[in-house]
């Protein structure tokens, strides 16, 4: 899920459960994999229904959102034997940042809602699981306050099409002078996408919604609708020069479109959905990104997001051309039921979940890994 549009709370809200019921309950056992159907289902008694539906929704029917996993398991692995293989080599390297999983965090909006630590909560489980993090414009704390966190560990920042050009600006520059590793363009939000969750609870922004990115000195904050401006090709160079960072355009599921953004200057490519929350019905990045990868070659890097929910899947998203693959609503999970430790835990059990497949397939290296190891399913 990449990062939206309004939000209503800041935290948490009640589920309307006897607490003192909850008091009494022994301990919940976790089971020895993650289950982000339990986890899902605790996070949905955790959070008020709004806050819920806001992270959990998508846009028009959701049929993008729904069909997102199940793509991927439209393929299915061809496995080697005979190699000898024990182990499998997860570290690598994005956009020269060396990270010990490809397994990464998507960006998000608002995090605060889910757990008070919010952004800096996920910025320390990324850092303790050597994951790369995305942090969204729409966070709840600074982009400089989450950049303080574990400074050496590699984070991008995610830049939307703001009202105010110079407000865009300024946050360009300011991630290249936090130390960011990378400016991600966030390309498929001309505007919001219809989310009827979010119109049936009216959601929108109330008091005390902290948008802790503000803008320069003298602008005054606008928190509707951040983003309603459209991108071109042209910005891509200006805002790597603006920013003195490489830039990744995210949202791209054509390929002619993704070869047009290698001309312009893009460093990578980030194949996506935005989490089912814009178009809909649209094509899965599952269906998309061998085209992207084809259209692209070895030029530049290429992601993906969308319904990644195993390692399984990971490992095909792999297979299909990908370095490195991004979670948004599993880490939204993680954090609403056990803020940094939930977020570790996501990041960690999937990263090992990826490990235990390459095995048992005959693969030792993430960044090795051939076309062929997968199919289409029949």
């Amino acid at each position: 899920m990449a990062s939206g549009g309004p939000a209503s709370s800041p935290v948490p809200g009640s589920s309307g459960r006897d607490e003192a019921a909850e008091v009494a309950e022994e301990p919940r056992a976790e089971p020895p994999f993650v289950d982000f159907a339990e986890l899902e289902a605790r996070s949905r008694q955790l959070l008020a229904e709004p806050v819920y539906d806001y992270y959990a929704g998508g846009a028009e029917t959701e049929t993008t959102m729904r069909e997102a996993t199940a793509a991927w398991r439209a393929w299915r692995l061809r496995p080697r034997v005979l190699r000898g293989t024990t182990t499998a080599a997860l570290g690598t390297e994005l956009l020269g940042s060396p990270v010990r999983t490809p397994i990464g965090i998507a960006p998000w909006a608002y995090q605060a809602m889910a757990h008070p630590d919010g952004e800096l909560a996920t910025a320390r489980a990324a850092a303790a699981t050597g994951a790369l993090m995305t942090v969204s414009t729409s966070a709840n704390h600074s982009l400089e306050e989450v950049a303080a966190v574990a400074p050496a560990s590699p984070k991008w920042f995610q830049l939307y099409r703001l009202h105010s050009e110079r407000h865009t600006d300024d946050l360009a520059r300011r991630a290249g002078d936090a130390g960011y590793r990378a400016l991600v363009l966030t390309v498929d939000v001309p505007l919001l996408g219809r989310r009827r969750r979010d119109l049936r609870h009216d959601f929108v922004h109330r008091a005390g919604v902290r948008m802790a990115n503000r803008p320069p000195e003298g602008e005054e904050p606008t928190l509707d609708g951040l983003a309603t401006g459209t991108w071109t090709f042209d910005e891509i160079a200006r805002f790597g020069e603006l920013s003195g960072l490489p830039v990744v355009v995210k949202g791209v599921l054509r390929g002619d479109d993704a070869i047009r953004c290698v001309q312009a200057g893009a460093a990578a490519v980030w194949v996506t959905t935005h989490g089912g929350r814009q178009v809909d019905p649209a094509i899965s990045s599952a269906q998309a990104l061998p085209e992207v990868v084809e259209a692209v070659g070895e030029e530049v890097e290429v992601y993906a997001d969308g319904g990644i929910r195993s390692g399984s899947d990971a490992l095909t998203a792999l297979a299909l051309g990908a370095s490195a693959v991004f979670l948004g609503r599993p880490v939204v999970w993680g954090l609403t039921t056990g803020g940094e430790a939930g977020v570790t835990r996501v990041l960690a059990g999937l990263t090992e979940e990826l490990e235990h497949t390459m095995v048992l397939c005959g693969l030792d290296n993430v960044r090795s890994v051939p076309a062929d190891t997968v199919v289409a399913a029949r």
